[in-house]
């Protein structure tokens, strides 16, 4: 046993890494054309929905904006959304991000959202969402237009593209002047049109119905969805179209 130990401490000298090392933390990819709106370190660029600031349910962890449900939210947070939101606002765009969910968890990037938390209690109120899911765990995955990479509630996606649960999936969300595109894995998976009488028609018919502002407005913030469930999301990039 002695002999066994003194090689793994060997090979961990030779190979540079003192036993008990973190795993090193990779670097944030970054594409030409990209901006990164995460650098893999920090929050930076990202506030919760209606404050300054994130709020402290997510964290950094292994280089991924991770959300944290075991944290046990102030007042303020529970009477509001925690949902991440970008500094900026966003129009025309082809945004790629990785993200990973946990058994039985739901999460979700939610488009346009207008911060106004006076007359909108949650990012939702405004903004569309492509879903994240474990489409076996959650009771959600059960429901037509509520599986991982559909256009919640409103459209299904072509199925057969989301990995396992626990592996990263990459998402690329194209929105670009009444044309939005969902791809996942490389598969695109969601295609339709905004703004025009059929996607009025689709808002009609959905939970959405009663929020008179939802899917109206097509520039403003990403959000990343705080469902009470552990998501990570990294590599996160942008390109204005």
């Amino acid at each position: 046993m002695q002999s066994f130990i003194a090689g793994v401490l060997l090979t961990a000298v030779l190979l540079g890494v003192s036993p008990g090392t973190p795993k090193p933390v990779m670097a944030p990819v970054q594409e030409k054309g990209f901006t990164s709106l995460f650098d893999g370190k920090t929050t930076k660029g990202w506030h919760s929905y209606g404050r300054p600031v994130a709020g402290n349910s997510w964290k950094v962890l292994d280089g991924a904006l991770y959300n944290d449900p075991t944290y046990k939210k102030d007042e303020s947070e529970k009477r509001g959304s925690c949902d991440l939101l970008t500094d900026k606002e966003y129009e025309n765009f082809h945004l790629k991000i990785d993200w990973k969910i946990s058994n039985n968890g739901n999460s979700g990037v939610i488009l346009w959202v207008q911060e106004d938390t006076a007359k909108y209690k949650q990012t939702y109120f405004t903004g569309p969402e492509m879903q994240v899911l474990d489409n076996d765990g959650h009771a959600d995955g059960k429901i037509f237009k509520h599986r991982a990479g559909n256009l919640y509630d409103l459209v299904a996606g072509k199925e057969g593209a989301v990995k396992p649960v626990g592996e990263w999936n990459t998402s690329e969300i194209i929105s670009n002047k009444g044309k939005l595109d969902f791809v996942l894995n490389g598969v695109t998976v969601m295609s339709t049109v905004y703004g025009d009488d059929n996607w009025k028609q689709m808002i009609a018919g959905s939970k959405f119905k009663a929020m008179p502002d939802f899917g109206k407005i097509f520039r403003g913030h990403i959000a990343l969805q705080d469902h009470g469930n552990e998501v990570w999301y990294k590599n996160i990039m942008i390109k204005k179209l």
